[in-house]
């Protein structure tokens, strides 16, 4: 039995990570380098009458230009909303609106905003090491746990730690790569 819920911790563990570096990954897809992306707002959430709502559920958001993002509500009075969630967000873009659409002019990438988004990139990176650093944590508290209650013996603990340690490696590893990848997209 000790080795069946090694696995199972070692597994669940592993798929916690997996999931703190997809969520790097998709984070940093939002994050685009002077071309409008429609991915730059689809995080956005937005206060619609009390209610958290994803940007993309309440407008038509579209690139017409390659430097120009357009947000159609569909509901006229969500305008203001939308309008304070973006000016509210990090993405560094202030919103004009003229009453019945919504348009985002992509600046010119400064060196001081690369030297923006590239903080903002580390803090993501540092944000999803932070998860993965957790789930390390409780897959190893789960082993002591599981040894205490006599379900996996002490080898297998040993067993557990080793192997989540080394998905923490691996896993913080890729972190560093995509940040690494999206620095240099950014500083091009």
């Amino acid at each position: 039995m000790g080795q069946t819920e090694s696995d199972r911790v070692v597994k669940e563990n592993e798929l916690k990570m997996k999931t703190a570096v997809d969520a790097v990954k998709h984070q940093f897809s939002t994050i685009r380098t002077g071309r409008a992306h429609p991915s730059l707002v689809d995080n956005l959430k937005v206060d619609y009458y009390g209610t958290q709502t994803p940007i993309k559920q309440l407008a038509n958001i579209s690139t017409p230009e390659a430097r120009l993002i357009v947000i159609q509500p569909w509901d006229k009075a969500a305008m203001a909303m939308i309008e304070k969630a973006i000016q509210t967000s990090d993405i560094g873009i202030t919103p004009i609106n003229d009453g019945k659409l919504i348009r985002l002019a992509m600046p010119q990438l400064t060196q001081e905003r690369r030297d923006e988004l590239v903080k903002v990139l580390h803090r993501i990176a540092e944000e999803g090491k932070v998860s993965i650093r957790n789930a390390r944590h409780n897959a190893i508290d789960e082993a002591s746990k599981l040894e205490k209650e006599k379900n996996m013996t002490e080898d297998d603990k040993f067993e557990v730690k080793d192997r989540i340690q080394k998905f923490t490696d691996e896993y913080t590893k890729k972190i560093d790569i995509v940040l690494k990848d999206k620095e240099t997209e950014i500083k091009g």
